[in-house]
Order: structure tokens, then sequence, then C-alpha cells
């Protein structure tokens, strides 16, 4: 390529040179160095470094904080506008709890943003620090459910519980995040009247805990990159479904910090089936 021959060039002509190269989707940094001789260029020293997965990480951050400041910003705008309506004197009286009321909805959404950012960040700088308990995952299980009856009633969603005891080695707060943002996107995504199963069971070389729900579905294409941070299926776009597009990069990132495999399923106007495959050790 055209960097590795001005690399070669450089410490020929004695000089040091470095260039980031691609090559089938992987990325390589070239370090060229002369190598002299009683003054003279006698050779070439060339390090090549496969820097793919850094550049993975580094375009990751990048399209986060692009991410971060997008759904941010669409929150902190709607408050700014209320805000600036109500302080003109612009509002009746009669529409000023209208206007509070959209403010407080965009506040609370701002600060489940935020929190989701939070836990994220957590997890992904503490997967070796965080400290594992024995726990049972069907307390956490029906302690979930217990938290989303309300929610799930306001659209006559019926809520099945299915669990047995079952202990593994985890971190509770991260465990009960997990299932309730399955949970609570089973009933999000749901249609009107629907269903949503969580089951909780122990099997000799695992502990599976399984939430179902009869609700929109995800494209097949799409099912992959539900778990990215920020992504959100287009039909939950056009059907206006709140949410942070980051519950199920929390499941995903609480997986990986348990060993445990993440399995979905799903067809689109049928409902949707994930799986949290934990290691029963």
């Amino acid at each position: 390529t055209e960097g590795f021959r001005r690399c070669i060039t450089a410490a020929l002509a004695g000089n040091h040179e470095e260039v980031t190269m691609e090559s089938d989707s992987r990325s390589y940094q070239l370090l060229a160095n002369p190598v002299t001789e009683d003054g003279l260029v006698a050779g070439v020293v060339l390090l090549l470094f496969d820097n793919t997965e850094k550049a993975d990480r580094e375009k990751l951050r990048r399209e986060f904080t692009a991410n971060v400041s997008h759904e941010l910003k669409t929150p902190l705008t709607s408050i700014s506008g209320f805000a600036e309506i109500m302080k003109n004197g612009m509002v009746k009286a009669e529409d000023v709890p209208r206007f509070a009321h959209n403010i407080y909805d965009e506040a609370q959404r701002l600060i489940s943003m935020v929190q989701d950012i939070i836990q994220l960040s957590r997890l992904d700088e503490a997967q070796e620090t965080m400290e594992k308990t024995e726990v049972n995952v069907a307390l956490i299980a029906e302690t979930v459910a217990k938290r989303l009856e309300g929610q799930a009633a306001q659209r006559n969603i019926v809520f099945h519980i299915e669990t047995e005891s079952a202990v593994l080695s985890g971190v509770p707060h991260v465990l009960e995040e997990m299932i309730y943002n399955l949970c609570d996107n089973a009933i999000r995504y749901n249609k009107d009247n629907g269903s949503v199963t969580l089951k909780v069971e122990k099997h000799p070389d695992d502990i599976t805990v399984t939430v179902a729900d009869t609700g929109i579905g995800i494209p097949y294409g799409e099912q992959e990159r539900v778990f990215e941070r920020f992504y959100r299926v287009s039909r939950s776009r056009s059907k206006e479904i709140d949410g942070t597009g980051l519950g199920l990069s929390i499941v995903k990132h609480g997986a990986l910090l348990h060993q445990a495999t993440v399995k979905m399923e799903s067809e689109v106007d049928k409902g949707t089936t994930i799986r949290l495959i934990f290691p029963n050790k």
C-alpha cells in the first residue's frame, strides 16, 4: 500500500515513520526505523501492530459520545422550551399544570437515561471489582415482577411468573437490573391485553431466566443490533414508545459480568423471548 511504501522510503532516508493501515476490516499500525552503521543506513526495522480492538473501542467511544449528546439534548430542549414559555407568561393559568407535567416527564426521562449511562459505565470499568455473593435468582425475579405489576396492569397485560429456587454467584443489583430491563421491555413493547411470562429454571448445568412477551416483535435483521447502546428498532420509534435505548446494553454487559449467554427469539407481531443462561457451577 501507499502507507507501507512511504514508511520504507522514510526509514531508508534515515527517518522514523509510522502509519495506520486498513486491510480486511482490520486496523494495523506500522512503525519503521532506520538501522545505521558508521553513520549510514544499513537497513530498516519494521514493527507491525494489530490495533483493531483499540480502533474499535475508539470508534465505539466516539459513537457513544455522539449518541449521548443527541439523546440528552432532546429532553433538555423540551424542558427549556416549556420553561421559557412559562417564564414569558405565555401560558394560561389553567394550562400551567399541563406544562409542569410535561417538564416533569422530560426530567424523569433525563434522569432515567443518566442512571442507565452510569450503570453501563460501572459495568464497563468494574468487571473484576464487583463483589459477587450467593443470590437466589427466583427471589430477584419475584421482586422485579412485583415492581412492574402496576405498569402491566395499566395496559391489561397479564404477568405470568414461574420460578424455582436457583442460587448462583452474582452481583444482586446487576442481576435485578438485567431482569428488570427485560421485563420492562416486555411490557413496554407489548400489545394491550397481552401477556408477559417470567420463568426461572434450574438445570444440572445452568440456570435459565426466560422473559417472553406477546408484543410487536423485532425484525430478524435488527435482532443483533438491539443490544447496541441507544439502538431503537424503527417500529418502536414509529409507535413513539418511550425508553432510553440502553436497557438491553445493560443486559448484555451484565451477562458478560456473570459469564452468562443471552439468546433471543423474536417474530414481528407475535412476540419476543429472551433467555439468560447462567452457568450452574
